[in-house]
């Protein structure tokens, strides 16, 4: 299985000297070729990382969340309201505020500005474990109203590794995944919308995969399509002891990917970093800890963005999960 990456692993990929290893050089790939590029086509989804603290410590997490890592700290809800402005000043249209963490769940703001998404009409999608931070008699009281407010305007995605508890738990802890069941029961029971979130590294195929958590969900009254790959997301793996091959412009056509299709061609993400005065933006989810990707403290400056790992907001491709989740793994946090 993959092994967590070790602090500070891709903190700095630029230190080498360009040209000397893979993902060095922003603007060219090892072997000369020149290096892909995604143009920003819309700003369709805004993600909003409430912060890395989270209840448990997966043994996988793509950002390495946890109880003890406060590197990305809480956002503020008035801090979140400022990017909810700009988007109507600058009529960027986004239609949807993605919440992601650490468990969005802990962080004091959350429901505030959760309210403050949908009170300004985007959809709200949360990312969640659906354990105990959720599960707190205040955090529901209040989740309720929300829900009986914007009704299908809020979706929560539940984190299940797998439909069964011994996979699962194997991630998450001993008794995970029964404590996220029992979340994801009472979310149904009150109506939420609901979608969950799988992953790939079983080595089962996709086909047997939605055959399981079909069951699962038909078991338990879920009212979530498993053969929709919007409702039931199935996440690639990303082993960072691979040899990822880096995208070059002429991989769009080898592939048969539109860079268009990419998370980053419709998506941002605000996050801030431990000790900093402000949030900053970055391209994607995947991407928090990197300062190549740092776009700019604002929205506006994240679309002028020059240099480093952009060209006027392009996000030039130079991580490996660029490589590994986005383009080969065809993953993305959206739908």
């Amino acid at each position: 299985m993959n092994r967590i990456p070790a602090k500070g692993e891709f903190d700095a990929p630029t230190s080498p000297a360009p040209g000397t290893v893979k993902f060095s050089d922003p603007d060219t790939t090892l072997d000369g070729g020149r290096r892909a590029s995604v143009a920003l086509t819309r700003l369709a989804t805004l993600w909003i990382n409430t912060g890395t603290l989270c209840n448990i410590e997966c043994a996988h997490c793509y950002i390495e969340s946890g109880p003890t890592n406060d590197r990305l700290t809480y956002i503020t809800a008035g801090e979140v309201a400022a990017y909810l402005d700009e988007i109507e000043v600058l009529g960027l249209g986004t239609a949807e505020i993605g919440f992601t963490g650490g468990e969005p769940f802990m962080n004091p703001d959350f429901l505030a500005m959760l309210e403050g998404a949908l009170a300004r009409g985007h959809a709200a999608l949360v990312l969640t474990n659906a354990m105990q931070p959720m599960m707190r008699r205040r955090v529901r009281e209040r989740l309720l109203g929300l829900g009986r407010r914007f009704g299908n305007r809020l979706t929560l995605r539940v984190s299940l590794d797998h439909y069964t508890a011994e996979l699962h738990d194997t991630e998450r802890g001993a008794g995970a995944f029964a404590r996220s069941l029992e979340g994801l029961d009472w979310l149904s029971a009150e109506g939420f919308r609901l979608n969950v979130a799988g992953r790939t590294c079983w080595h089962e195929d996709e086909a047997a995969a939605r055959a399981g958590y079909r069951a699962l969900f038909a078991d338990r009254g879920y009212a979530v399509d498993a053969d929709d790959p919007a409702a039931l997301m199935l996440f690639p793996e990303m082993d960072e002891r691979a040899d990822v091959p880096e995208i070059t412009e002429a991989c769009w056509g080898i592939l048969d990917v539109a860079p268009s299709s990419v998370m980053c061609a419709s998506s941002r993400m605000v996050v801030k970093r431990k000790g900093a005065d402000r949030p900053v933006v970055l391209p994607c989810t995947l991407l928090p800890y990197d300062p190549q990707f740092e776009m700019g403290e604002t929205l506006a400056a994240s679309l002028q963005a020059d240099g480093g790992a952009f060209d006027k907001g392009a996000v030039k491709l130079n991580h490996p999960h660029c490589a590994r989740f986005c383009v080969l793994g065809g993953g993305s946090c959206t739908a």
